[in-house]
């Protein structure tokens, strides 16, 4: 008797952000990265800048009443394997920033659009720790390649507050637009 689903399968994801989880993260980079600062208000939003805050009304505080920190976050587009879905995932722990940027710069490895990631979380709070290992370069599948070509994401919304999924697909962009480099595509 044949299965009702197939083995491997899993429902898709609606999320529309990878949130790093213990064990293996695995993912493709589908996009150059936005990178700036953020802080989370009191009404628990984020506030994001190219360039560092020289104010900052309104952050967070923690539970000793004290002032949360600015961080520093890279925001890009990836492949989420696990959840099969193309979503937003936004790092802002400088351990994942420098070992990304170690692989980016060795030129064995160079852009991270041209092979899977996978990031490594262990421990919990304050004892977490991550290691980040580049995966062999490999082809994207074609179903993966046209749902990004068809999703619409904006990370430069971020900045503004905006919803970065609301605006018109890749496929639409290119349609109408010029400013849209190819070489940003990572296909």
């Amino acid at each position: 008797m044949e299965n009702f689903l197939p083995q491997d399968y899993a429902i898709p994801s609606n999320k529309g952000y990878m949130k790093l989880k213990t064990g293996e993260n695995n993912f493709r980079i589908m996009s150059p990265a936005i990178i700036g600062y953020e802080y989370w208000t009191n009404d628990n939003k984020p506030v994001r800048s190219k360039e560092m805050f020289k104010e900052t009304p309104d952050i967070k505080v923690d539970k000793f009443k004290r002032p949360t920190r600015v961080k520093h976050f890279w925001a890009f587009i990836v492949y989420n394997y696990e959840d099969r879905a193309i979503q937003i995932l936004q790092i802002t722990q400088s351990t994942i920033q420098e070992q990304i940027k170690a692989i980016i710069d060795n030129k064995k490895w160079g852009n991270p659009m041209m092979y899977d990631i996978t990031i490594n979380k262990v421990g919990e709070d304050l004892q977490t720790s991550y290691s980040v290992v580049p995966n062999p370069h490999s082809d994207l599948e074609k179903t993966i390649k046209d749902e990004f070509k068809n999703k619409v994401i904006d990370l430069d919304k971020l900045y503004s507050g905006e919803n970065p999924f609301e605006g018109e697909s890749l496929i639409e962009a290119e349609e109408g637009e010029e400013d849209i480099n190819v070489n940003d595509i990572p296909f």
